[in-house]
């Protein structure tokens, strides 16, 4: 039992008590039951209801908890606890070191410092070693005969092994792998141990243990302590502490690696999540930024996308939108428009039609969420770039002239995912070498902060700050959209910020012929 044992039956007799609970019956009493324990025995008879804990001093344990525990047939479980450790009340093992309720919770502190695999096995072959055996063995689940190994010798550091053997050859350990109980120290014969599974500088082994790791509903693998020959078998007190300790051990284990699998899948999804990089293409360059609501996650419910031409000569297709809400829900919901887009960037060259199919496809949809974006096609005209911008409840983009001048975008159109139908009016704007596009979302003009830290940055400020963008290449004119905005709210909060510049560049930037992504002249 994890604590010291007494159980009593309904007249107060003593039915049985555990090895080391019988240090706390020393004293003369009826049936072997101290005066403090019968009287709380005989008050939770009387009363009927469950007491708190009965605190009693013992002589050499000092405080002592019982706990009771009523059971159908009349009797009660007396759990007997320490508050200050147990040491007193349980036995020693012989040889390697206490092994009591104090080092049981020192070391389950120990495995849930960290959430990382590694240093979790590590940490159990290194503590394994040095309080329970001369050295220790983790064998990690493995598939077939290929063994994933964590030894360590005492006072050493722990070795990470693949080893190709059969499990089968050491008694007890597929089974340990299985979860099932661990064969007895005493049957296991040490000089049948496989050479693979001693470590290195333990010399002849005199005395091997095996138990399994429990987990979260699966094996979490098995630990094999093993004793130099000359250092006696395992007791079976040591034998108990062993399985106690492995239990504690597997659920760590077992935690650390289901921890690694969820942040595995979470970092695969969140790539797809996240916008792209952009780069130069087809003659035109192409930056983005993104800030997400909240500083610690990576994506949200803003978004940019560039689809490159099918043909050469083509139109590029390039988007910015917002979705409604923040976090994760907006984000799952981005990846649904962005994808929805993709299939139908076929139909790219009518922009109402897109509209209009997306616009279904989020009615249909069991979300209730709508979004707002802009759809710019983008195709490279000698020394010029002409753009052709469809806004749907989405801020209609700035034009940057060469000299500085600013202008907006006369295109408008209704939200996306609320009304029957989706309405746009498209606009084309020309740009000359050297000027820019810019798309941005609300988050950008929203952003509240300033001298008040109420203020709204405003479309007037975004203006201000684009003019003094002039001549400057598209990433420099992100960065520093980007910054005046972070500067603005300093450390309040804001929503998520999307932008993206689309520009034509400068003469003596030529292209080259066929010319994609990261390459320029």
């Amino acid at each position: 039992s994890p604590y010291p044992v007494v159980v009593l039956g309904p007249d107060g007799e003593l039915l049985h008590s555990s090895r080391s609970a019988r240090r706390l019956l020393d004293a003369p009493a009826p049936g072997g039951v101290p005066p403090w324990l019968l009287r709380a025995h005989r008050a939770l008879a009387a009363d009927g209801a469950r007491p708190g804990a009965v605190r009693h001093t013992h002589p050499v344990a000092g405080p002592v908890e019982a706990h009771p525990a009523p059971r159908p047939d009349g009797s009660t479980v007396w759990w007997l606890v320490a508050p200050e450790g147990c040491a007193g009340l349980l036995p020693r093992t012989a040889g390697h070191g206490a092994c009591d309720w104090e080092l049981l919770t020192r070391l389950s502190g120990l495995l849930l410092s960290s959430l990382n695999v590694d240093r979790i096995l590590e940490t159990v072959a290194r503590q394994t070693a040095l309080h329970l055996a001369d050295a220790a063995v983790l064998v990690a689940p493995g598939t077939g005969r290929n063994l994933r190994l964590v030894t360590c010798l005492r006072g050493g550091d722990p070795a990470h092994l693949q080893q190709r053997a059969d499990p089968a050859e050491v008694p007890g350990l597929a089974e340990a792998l299985q979860g099932f109980p661990p064969v007895p120290s005493r049957w296991i014969d040490p000089d049948a141990t496989p050479r693979w599974l001693v470590p290195a500088g333990l010399g002849r082994v005199g005395s091997v243990l095996v138990t399994p790791l429990p987990g979260h509903g699966v094996p979490a693998g098995a630990l094999v302590l093993l004793r130099a020959a000359g250092g006696g078998p395992f007791a079976a007190d040591e034998e108990v502490f062993a399985r106690l300790f492995a239990a504690r051990a597997g659920a760590a284990v077992s935690a650390a690696v289901m921890y690694s699998e969820q942040a595995a899948v979470t970092d695969l999804l969140m790539r797809e999540l996240l916008p792209p990089r952009l780069e130069h293409l087809d003659g035109v360059d192409y930056a983005g930024g993104y800030r997400a609501s909240v500083d610690r996650d990576r994506i949200g419910g803003d978004f940019y996308d560039v689809h490159p031409a099918a043909d050469p000569g083509g139109e590029t297709l390039a988007l910015l939108g917002d979705v409604s809400g923040k976090g994760l829900e907006a984000a799952v919901m981005t990846g649904k428009v962005r994808n929805t887009l993709h299939a139908l960037l076929p139909l790219a060259d009518d922009h109402g039609r897109v509209l209009n199919l997306l616009n279904r496809a989020l009615l249909t949809s069991h979300h209730t969420r709508f979004a707002s974006l802009v759809l710019a096609s983008v195709r490279r005209e000698d020394d010029r770039v002409r753009v052709r911008l469809s806004a749907a409840g989405h801020p209609a983009p700035m034009v940057l002239r060469a000299d500085g001048r600013v202008t907006d975008s006369t295109t408008l159109g209704s939200i996306v995912g609320v009304l029957p139908e989706a309405t746009t009016r498209t606009d084309t704007v020309l740009l000359e070498p050297g000027e820019a596009c810019l798309l941005y979302s609300d988050g950008i003009t929203e952003a509240k902060g300033g001298p008040t830290g109420r203020e709204q940055f405003g479309e007037h400020r975004l203006r201000q700050a684009l003019a003094q963008c002039a001549g400057l290449p598209a990433e420099a004119i992100v960065e520093r959209i980007q910054m005046l905005a972070a500067q603005w709210l300093r450390e309040g909060r804001h929503d998520d910020m999307a932008v993206m510049v689309i520009a034509a560049p400068p003469r003596g930037h030529l292209p080259v012929v066929g010319e994609r992504r990261g390459h320029t002249t």
